[in-house]
């Protein structure tokens, strides 16, 4: 038994050993045939593990004002990480990674602004935890050019830095609700609001990539098979902001705020011929570069309907002239006006006591209540009044191009709404609606459709790819009523009686337009709410008031007044100063005879010539300008020659050896001008005017160089 037993154990390893050296050789020649692994190509996956790919960012696209003002582009940052795995040094002489931490905290933690405790915890955290890197939060994010440059000069092992791309907003708070900000999801940056939301398809490029076979150190190999595809940049937009118009709004709306502390503020510019928004800013507003508390995300030129106010009294009576119902010398009785038995009593706003017996002529100069109430009740009619208020588009969007926007409603059920919307009571509308509308006054009785972005245009080719003409949208009155209507809306202006008498009036061109006192519901009550300054005060002008160029309507709500003050102090300083300059900036031509006109200097030809004869001209024309650099011959000049320009305009005189100019003192428009004709890296902090500059004055400069500014208040240390 024993002698049988000894001989089948042997057969049996033998079979088993059989099987299995028979499977294993078929696994080999079957994977050897079809070079697959559990369905994986074994081809594929060496490959795969001998081959780096990295992705090629595509850059989104830059968006421009309308004269190539970069008003938001990509801008590129630096984050910082630490390799502690020993295992990256393949030379230990030559130290890939951390090998001394006390180093890089005592070196490094001050240069980023992180306090040393809490660096050295993360770097010691993750040795510890036998992590390959390590990051260091926000302060190792965003690091620019020359802190990174900074801290490489240290040769410190182990310390490496991945660039990266955000959004760069150069002028900070500026037209932030229209230009809009964004957002990095999954690495891409996405707009989330404004223009950056709007054309966000557009602005968003499509990605590269590039592949190469490496060694198992990550060594590229001598034949890497490299595979490069390039990224498509996104397309740039340019607006129809102006920068120069937009600046003079937002200096104004911010002094205001500082003077008056208004809950809100609106303002917007469009030309009266094309529908273009030349400006629009909001307050409270934000730097979409340091968000920090915002106040409000909403562009409420365009997305916060309100109650008007007497603003809409424009529409009431161009709407009375277009029906033939408008006689100026009738004479009414002000003060209160009771429509029917079932019908509240509405009065004028100095408390019903009225004026007596008036022309409808005085009642619109001062703003009556009761003068637009018997207009639209009893001269017009209820049923015509809303198709002429149907005609102006109001209770619908414009469609301007930006997102956002929500529609005004026309409050028209009952009497009482039909007649207090005549006053801007009730039904509600936005800035931007109004404006609309009344470019069909300034216009001639062509009601222009408004618009904030021009075109976009491919990066690589310049082809333009969408481009937005001015469009009429429709013709509610005839050009008859238009010119009248503006004519009596001028009235408005120069009449003693008129609520803009001495309040809106500029130096040189004639204003037409109409002042506002709306209501603002009460959210503890069915009414409204009371006391000085509870309103919102606002005023719609047009200039010059014969043939409008430029529109523009202001609103600042619940100003905090002093006793004695008008609500239309912080108004009528916000349209005086942007519509006055910026006629003058566009060139147009004053209509008040008294007023003389301003002397512009031509730029002479300065090609071909040197430094010295230039300047000597420059100085003779009584030119203001700023020499780059010190060299005999002038290479270019920031302004063409045969341009015409203000006395008070900075021009730059590069010279064939570029130097840093004193910018002490300098606007930041002035330090713009310069970083576009030197193509300089600028970075700045601060607002006002320049009081530190990195570069010194007298070094030399070249193209791509950093510069970083700090700006401060005139009344600012």
């Amino acid at each position: 038994m024993k002698h049988k037993t000894t001989h089948v154990i042997p057969v049996l390893w033998i079979v088993i050993f059989s099987i299995a050296f028979l499977v294993i050789t078929g696994r080999f020649l079957y994977i050897q045939v079809t070079g697959e692994v559990a369905n994986v190509s074994v081809t594929e996956l060496a490959k795969e593990q001998r081959t780096n790919s990295y992705q090629i960012p595509a850059e989104r696209g830059t968006i421009f004002d309308r004269n190539g003002m970069a008003l938001a582009q990509e801008h590129t940052v630096y984050r910082m990480y630490a390799i502690l795995d020993e295992s990256y040094t393949v030379n230990p002489s030559e130290p890939k990674h951390v090998t001394d931490i006390d180093q890089v905290v005592d070196q490094i933690a001050s240069i980023i602004g992180m306090e040393p405790s809490e660096m050295r915890e993360i770097l010691e955290e993750g040795r510890e935890e036998d992590r390959f890197q390590v990051e260091f939060g926000n302060k190792g994010r965003e690091l620019s050019q020359e802190t990174k440059d900074k801290i490489e000069s240290l040769q410190i092992p182990g310390i490496n830095f991945r660039e990266e791309a955000i959004r760069f907003y150069p002028n900070g708070m500026f037209a932030s609700h229209t230009i809009g900000l964004t957002d990095k999801k999954e690495g891409e940056i996405t707009g989330l609001n404004g223009v950056e939301s709007h054309l966000n398809d557009h602005l968003t490029g499509i990605d590269g990539s590039i592949s190469y076979q490496r060694d198992s150190y990550n060594v590229k190999l001598l034949n890497p098979k490299e595979i490069v595809n390039q990224p498509e940049d996104g397309d740039d937009v340019y607006l129809t902001i102006d920068q120069k118009i937009q600046t003079l709004m937002e200096d104004a709306m911010s002094e205001m705020v500082e003077a008056y502390d208004p809950a809100r503020m609106s303002a917007v510019v469009m030309d009266a011929k094309t529908g273009e928004i030349l400006a629009m800013s909001n307050r409270p507003s934000y730097n979409p570069n340091d968000l920090g508390d915002v106040e409000n995300w909403y562009n409420d030129v365009i997305s916060t309907p309100f109650e008007p106010g007497s603003t809409m009294k424009i529409f009431t009576l161009a709407s009375a002239i277009e029906e033939g119902v408008w006689n100026p010398d009738e004479f009414y009785e002000s003060g209160r006006y009771k429509a029917g038995d079932n019908i509240t009593t509405i009065s004028d706003h100095n408390g019903g006591e009225g004026w007596g017996p008036i022309t409808y002529l005085e009642g619109i100069q001062r703003s009556s209540n009761v003068a637009a109430a018997k207009l639209a009740y009893e001269k017009i009619g209820s049923d015509q009044f809303l198709e002429y208020l149907k005609a102006f588009d109001f209770g619908q969007k414009t469609g301007i191009n930006l997102s956002g926007e929500e529609p005004g409603n026309i409050l028209f059920d009952y009497p009482i709404e039909q007649i207090t919307t005549a006053f801007g009571q009730g039904t509600t509308t936005t800035p931007i609606q109004l404006i609309k509308a009344a470019s069909a006054v300034a216009n001639d009785g062509k009601m222009m459709q408004p618009y904030v972005i021009e075109k976009t245009v491919d990066r690589e080719t310049q082809e333009t790819i969408d481009v937005h003409n001015p469009e009429v949208v429709s013709k509610p009155i005839s050009s008859e009523t238009a010119a009248q209507t503006r004519d009596i809306l001028e009235t408005v202006i120069t009449a003693e009686e008129g609520t803009g008498h001495n309040v809106y009036n500029l130096k040189d061109y004639s204003v037409a337009g109409k002042t506002g006192t709306a209501e603002i519901p009460d959210p503890n009550s069915d009414g409204y709410m009371t006391g000085h300054g509870n309103n919102i005060f606002s005023f719609l002008g047009m200039a010059p008031a014969d043939d409008p160029e430029l529109m523009m309507y202001v609103a600042v709500k619940q100003p905090e007044l002093e006793l004695t003050e008008l609500g239309s102090a912080p108004t009528s300083f916000i349209f005086k100063n942007v519509m006055e300059n910026s006629l003058r900036y566009l060139n147009i031509e004053p209509d008040k005879e008294e007023v003389e006109p301003v002397e512009l200097i031509e730029i002479p030809d300065w090609r071909g010539k040197q430094t010295k004869e230039v300047t000597k001209t420059f100085e003779e024309k009584g030119i203001h300008y700023t020499t780059v650099g010190d060299g005999e011959n002038v290479k270019k000049v920031s302004v063409s020659e045969g341009t015409k320009v203000l006395p008070n305009k900075r021009v730059l005189i590069l010279t064939d050896q570029p130097k840093m100019p004193d910018i002490t003192g300098w606007s930041r428009n002035d330090v713009l001008m310069l970083r576009d004709f030197v193509d300089l890296d600028v970075e700045w902090l601060g607002d006002g005017y320049v009081t530190k500059q990195s570069i010194k004055a007298g070094s030399p400069i070249q193209s791509n160089d950093y510069l970083m500014v700090e700006f401060a208040e005139p009344n600012e240390s």
